[in-house]
């Protein structure tokens, strides 16, 4: 059927319509397609190609080197040395027991290390390597590499680890590291993503616990391709880390092992520190323990011998044991009546074996007491009443504060563990934690460093420090950081009469030099190097009046834990002070027999940078001292060549 012209121009004009709006949806749609495909292409690319990065490479930690400690002559304390290793990765592994069981045939290993692998496996992704073993010999590593197909997901590496070459003479100062735990993670706020590293060591205790974050350094990181799995492929880049700061102490490692050998089996500690600067130049607890034990983790048998020790060789006894300073706290007593001018040097006291107070009577440590005495014989020859006395005049608040004054009751600021305040009481103190007056009794029993007094062997070298120079002496243990020099210690002057302190220098003298003294056996012959000195000794039990009538019973017969602590405190040269030395020997007996003989030692030491000769010494004492010196010699080397061994 034919169609006229006005329909067919009709339906052209229709047509043509549809193909526009077809033609502009098509046009819209593929200019809506342009637009997107620009802005993922072009804007959105970085955004893309960093989650397309992601999917295949990983960012790795590289661990720190941790920085070294030194002694102030160079001797490295604490050092980080090539150990081999093996480690597994278990998602290699396949069946880890049968690995486990495989590599156990070739190479011993310990139950424990074995328990801890697999605690650490459960815990940790699967391509991350865990150390199974760690300082294995070339002749382990040697098999594991030979057998290394039957050993899937087995590695033999070098990796560092921390050493101590001074062993247990530097255990209580420097510490150890050791693996971190979920004990440490607990404690810090926001722990840095390297402590979550399988068996990455911090410090424990000591100097490496306390100095932890600028020893420990920054990580690095390093970017690794890795497939689906995370397994890694190959490595492209790598950002090396900060090594932590390298550490010099102001011990000396000479003296320090001098110290330890000295002190021997007994419970005890002995502090020598620098009167111009200072410097602690040996700091020593007995007996000791060795640091290296720990920094693998310390089997449970070793660690069972040190805790069930009476001798408590894990405690810093240096800073952290706190004892009644006994006698070598009346130098404070005495100062303090000095200050206050209650008293003068020459003005005597009567001592007829005790004082009465309040109806109790408070005993001097010689029955039949000591007649008339000034200061300089009281001192001499440790009279009792003569500072109950002194005391009851001053009061205890003026006490406390004097004690304070010289170091005591202050938490010094040394980087070591549990560093002890100690405790120099007054009225406040018993009021506000015992909720009870202070009584007379009280400060008699202060006043010849008994009762709620309490020292720690630091303490008492500082107080002997700032005696003989009349500043205020701190203690300082790290004397440069990366060779930057720290703050020395020589400190102020104290703001006391320097005429008291003389009469107090010379009573320390006395104690010393003078045929009475308490300390006359254990003194220093040689002119330049005289020695002023106090002894002390210092109860641990209630002495009853049966027991007093009946006579007190000697140290030597009583269990070795309700003996009397002995003390010792001095500095030398008399003239021109080097040194200050403090000794605490738990349940030792008689400081003058006890503490006296090994501070006479040490100080020598200190004094001459090496063996003192004989002539130093007291003739009647030569040959017993000789035979001590060589002794002293013989087992330093044993002990080094262990040591050396052990490394």
């Amino acid at each position: 059927m034919r169609r006229n012209p006005r329909e067919l121009s009709l339906l052209n004009r229709a047509s043509s319509r549809r193909a526009v709006l077809l033609g502009g949806l098509q046009l819209a749609f593929m200019g809506g397609l342009a637009l997107r495909m620009r802005y993922l292409q072009v804007e959105q690319a970085d955004q893309f190609r960093l989650l397309a990065e992601e999917n295949r490479v990983n960012i790795r930690l590289i661990p720190p080197t941790r920085g070294k400690i030194y002694d102030r002559n160079g001797n490295v304390l604490a050092q980080n040395v090539q150990s081999y290793r093996i480690v597994i990765v278990r998602e290699d592994a396949g069946d880890v027991e049968e690995v486990l069981g495989r590599l156990s045939k070739l190479i011993d290993l310990e139950d424990e290390d074995l328990d801890r692998a697999r605690t650490e496996m459960r815990r940790s992704p699967p391509f991350l390597p865990v150390t199974l073993a760690d300082r294995i010999a070339w002749e382990d590593i040697s098999k594991v590499a030979v057998n290394a197909p039957a050993l899937p997901g087995i590695t033999p590496e070098v990796g560092l680890t921390r050493v101590y070459p001074g062993g247990p003479d530097f255990a209580h100062v420097v510490g150890y590291v050791g693996p971190v735990s979920d004990y440490d993670l607990s404690r810090i706020e926001d722990p840095e993503p390297v402590l979550r590293i399988p068996r990455f060591q911090i410090g424990k205790v000591g100097l490496e616990a306390k100095r932890e974050e600028m020893l420990r350094g920054k990580a690095g990181a390093k970017r690794v391709e890795v497939n689906a799995t995370g397994r890694v492929m190959r490595e492209l880049d790598r950002r090396e880390g900060q090594p932590g700061a390298d550490l010099q102490l102001s011990v000396d490692a000479e003296l320090q092992g001098y110290v330890q050998a000295r002190l021997g089996d007994e419970s005890a500690s002995a502090v020598v520190i620098d009167c111009e600067t200072g410097d602690l130049r040996a700091i020593s607890s007995a007996p000791s323990f060795d640091p290296n034990l720990f920094v693998r983790g310390i089997s449970l048998a070793d660690y069972r011998a040190l805790t069930d020790d009476i001798h408590r060789p894990l405690a810093s006894k240096s800073v952290q044991g706190v004892y009644p300073p006994g006698s070598t706290f009346k130098m404070i007593t005495a100062m303090a009546a000095l200050e206050e001018g209650l008293m003068g040097p020459d003005d005597t006291v009567w001592c007829p074996g005790y004082l009465e107070v309040s109806g109790r009577r408070f005993h001097c440590w010689r029955r039949g007491g000591h007649g008339h005495v000034d200061l300089e014989n009281s001192l001499k020859q440790s009279c009792d009443v003569y500072y109950y006395d002194l005391a009851l005049k001053v009061g205890i608040d003026k006490i406390s504060a004097m004690a304070q004054r010289f170091g005591l009751g202050v938490r010094h600021d040394v980087p070591m563990s549990a560093v002890a305040a100690g405790l120099t009481p007054n009225r406040a103190w018993k009021k506000r934690v015992h909720d009870a007056d202070w009584l007379i009794g009280d400060t008699a029993n202060a006043a010849i460093g008994q009762g709620y007094m309490l020292a720690s062997p630091m303490q008492l070298a500082v107080m002997s420090a700032r005696i003989a120079t009349g500043r205020a002496v701190t203690p300082r243990l790290v004397k440069s950081i990366d060779g930057i020099e720290q703050p020395g210690g020589g400190g102020e002057p104290l703001g006391v009469n320097e005429n008291n302190l003389r009469t107090l220098r010379r009573a320390m003298f006395a104690v010393s030099n003078d045929r009475r003294g308490t300390a006359y056996g254990s003194r220093i012959i040689e002119d330049a190097f005289r020695m002023a000195g106090k002894t002390g000794t210092s109860q641990v039990r209630n002495i009853t009046a049966a027991e007093r009538a009946a006579g007190v019973t000697r140290n030597e017969d009583l269990p070795w834990n309700r003996r009397d602590h002995a003390l010792f405190v001095c500095f030398a040269p008399y003239d021109k002070p080097k040194y200050a030395v403090s000794v605490v020997i738990e349940h030792g007996g008689g400081g003058s027999s006890a503490a006296a003989p090994v501070a006479r030692d040490v100080m020598l030491q200190a004094l001459y940078g090496d063996t003192p000769p004989l002539a130093a010494y007291p003739s009647k004492d030569r040959s017993r001292i000789k035979a001590q010196q060589e002794r002293l010699h013989r087992e330093r080397l044993r002990a080094e060549q262990d040591q050396s061994g052990r490394a």
